[in-house]
């Protein structure tokens, strides 16, 4: 069990939206639950019953009541959820129209953009109206090749007002890795931004744009969005209207017909990592993950109308998606594009003092970056509206843990969060209600009936196995796109173990409910027949200061797994035999000996993909001398060629 770094006092548990939900499950059921771990006994035990609460309890609006909650929430794939009820995604997220903030927006050296809801509502009323021109249809395909900004999110609400389906590329995506995915699912409508922003630069999208339009027949209008120019020149670009143009003609303060559509109307596609083949196309329901990720943002988040969430992601992340759901509670949302650490490590959190925000979502990746570069928000800003800071896309580690409370703030609540795009949610998320364990997640999310299997399907506790969901969840995609038989779908999730959703990451669950993740089932490690979870091995190098980031995976040799570990040393240290051995001493000391890497090499970069998710399949695949595909599903592809070059000395 590790050391407790938080715990909410008496006034914040009474105060969580957590615990009046709790009061509600009490009342209405002749319950006396006091902790987070009934409740969540309760909820996976009495799953038609949670999520009829849940319902009520969000106020999700609609124009039609359910006939039956799920028809059996057992059947996977295939359950049916809230059959009969009528909604519309979009009008849920613009229940509000006042003048409180909405959108807070600042792009790499751009000044703060500030829209309210009632601006958010005739936003997304102007575009709706210019789609309808286009005649577009439920289940059409409407996507965005976007920067983080208010104009991506308008277009993806003004396409769910008519059930538009909706998919994104963030533009630092490159020209093959957009085919990949769009080429795929054949939009109508594709609004892209002129250009963006990164590490001060200016990167021009429209010739890209250009020549992704030659391969994409089926787009029949571009709407080009001014944000790095003024006025853009959009004259090579086929089929290409300015955004200002576009909406022109439209009227202000039209009321928007909310279409209402099925619980289960395909609202997002969402997309695999792609870096072992083309990329899954995941689609998945309007309801589904609309009353997922509303109750991850009022119970598990503890969001309020006052609350002010921020996300550092693009919309090319499922955290974008997650972001945005937040309006539905008439929060302030506040969204960043560019480099995190442009022009200096510290930029997000002037931008977390000067507009208050109460709930900072962001990566591992990142926290370990700021610990790297030494910086000390909370020293340097003022950070009493922060309650909150949220953490996913890989494993915390123990020193990240430490770090946040050392150098940002003591008296906040960190949630380390972790679920997946495929099912546009978490499994595992933070209790406003529960204290907060050195590198452990706090809780699994309530309705989630998730274990830890070992090899032989059996639940295992305080021991490591795989992540396992026993019953569906309302977000689980709808489908796999051009999967008619379903054999896709099946095999990503239902082979391992029939009828059980196997998720592909190695955890374990301790006695007090809290978890801990390992890495991928696929990048495990497998030594002497031991399997290992990579993030065991990262927890100790992260202790080194001499090291700036790390990857490990395992080659075989005569039957056997090896491990070997690629460091990438910080400026002014180097790999020399004293720091070899530091590395494995610390590893051994620390874990077993099994743990310590048969060979350790220096590296000038660690390959990621865009999202920030180390990937070490890749550089398994390259030790056994595999090819990598779509290399365009990585931030930094260069950087493959030196472990192709140096396989050649195992």
């Amino acid at each position: 069990m590790g050391e407790i770094l938080w715990q909410p006092s008496e006034e914040q548990v009474q105060n969580s939206t957590m615990m009046q939900f709790m009061n509600r499950i009490n009342a209405a059921y002749n319950k006396n639950f006091k902790q987070y771990a009934d409740l969540y006994e309760w909820s996976i035990e009495n799953i038609p019953e949670f999520w009829a609460e849940m319902w009520n309890y969000a106020d999700i609006v609609h124009s039609r009541a359910y006939d039956q909650v799920v028809d059996d929430p057992y059947k996977m794939p295939g359950a049916k959820w809230f059959a009969g009820a009528r909604l519309n995604f979009a009008e849920n997220l613009l229940r509000f129209r006042d003048d409180h903030t909405a959108m807070v927006f600042m792009g790499e050296s751009m000044p703060v953009r500030r829209l309210t809801y009632a601006e958010l509502y005739r936003a997304v009323s102007r575009v709706a109206q210019a789609l309808k021109k286009l005649d577009i249809q439920p289940e059409d395909r409407v996507v965005g090749f976007m920067p983080n900004m208010p104009e991506t999110i308008i277009a993806m609400l003004a396409g769910a007002t008519m059930g538009a389906t909706w998919s994104s590329c963030s533009p630092d995506f490159g020209i093959q890795g957009v085919l990949d995915r769009f080429g795929q699912i054949e939009p109508r409508v594709l609004f892209v931004s002129d250009g963006y922003f990164y590490k001060g630069k200016h990167i021009d999208n429209l010739e890209r744009v250009s020549r992704i339009l030659k391969e994409l027949p089926s787009v029949e209008q571009v709407v080009v969005v001014p944000y790095t120019s003024q006025n853009p020149d959009i004259s090579s670009v086929p089929r290409a209207v300015l955004y200002a143009d576009f909406i022109a003609g439209t009227s202000d303060d039209a009321e928007i017909d909310f279409l209402q559509l099925p619980f289960a109307h395909p609202h997002y596609i969402m997309y695999s990592s792609g870096t072992t083949g083309p990329p899954k196309c995941m689609v998945q329901g309007a309801g589904g993950v609309l009353i997922q990720q509303v109750k991850e943002h009022m119970l598990h988040v503890d969001l309020k109308r006052e609350d002010n969430l921020f996300y550092v992601t693009t919309c090319g992340w499922m955290m974008w998606n997650w972001l945005t759901c937040g309006l539905s509670q008439g929060a302030t949302i506040t969204l960043y594009d560019g480099n995190p650490f442009h022009p200096d490590p510290e930029v997000l959190w002037r931008l977390a003092e000067k507009e208050k925000i109460t709930i900072f979502g962001t990566s591992a990746g990142y926290i370990g970056a700021l610990r790297n570069a030494g910086a000390r928000p909370g020293s340097s800003y003022d950070l009493s509206a922060l309650k909150a800071v949220l953490s996913t896309g890989s494993p915390l580690d123990t020193e990240g843990f430490k770090y946040v409370y050392r150098e940002i703030k003591e008296d906040l609540q960190l949630a380390s969060i972790s679920g997946g795009t495929d099912i546009n949610a978490c499994f595992f998320l933070g209790n406003p209600m529960g204290p907060v364990y050195t590198g452990e997640l706090q809780c699994r999310g309530l309705a989630m009936k998730v274990k830890a299997y070992d090899e032989n399907g059996q639940p295992v506790y305080n021991q490591p196995g795989e992540l396992v969901c026993e019953a569906s969840v309302p977000s689980m995609p709808l489908y796999f796109w051009k999967d008619p038989d379903g054999s896709k779908y099946h095999s990503a999730y239902f082979d391992m173990f029939p009828g059980v959703w196997a998720h592909g990451d190695y955890i374990e669950i301790n006695d007090h409910g809290g978890v801990i993740i390992y890495g991928r089932s696929d990048a495990t490690l497998n030594p002497g027949g031991v399997r290992i979870g990579t993030a065991e091995i990262y927890r100790q190098v992260e202790k080194l200061h001499e090291i700036e980031d790390s990857i490990v995976t395992g080659y075989r040799v005569d039957g056997d797994e090896k491990v070997v570990l690629f460091v990438k040393m910080k400026p002014g240290y180097e790999l020399d035999q004293d720091m070899e051995k530091k590395i494995k001493t610390t590893i051994r000391e620390n874990t077993t000996p099994r743990h310590v890497p048969a060979k350790i090499c220096a590296v000038p970069d660690i390959p990621y993909t865009l999202n920030m998710k180390k990937v070490e399949l890749a550089v398994k695949k390259i030790l056994h001398g595999n090819a990598v595909l779509n290399k365009e599903a990585l931030s930094n592809p260069e950087c493959l060629s030196f472990y192709e070059e140096w396989k050649d000395q195992l």
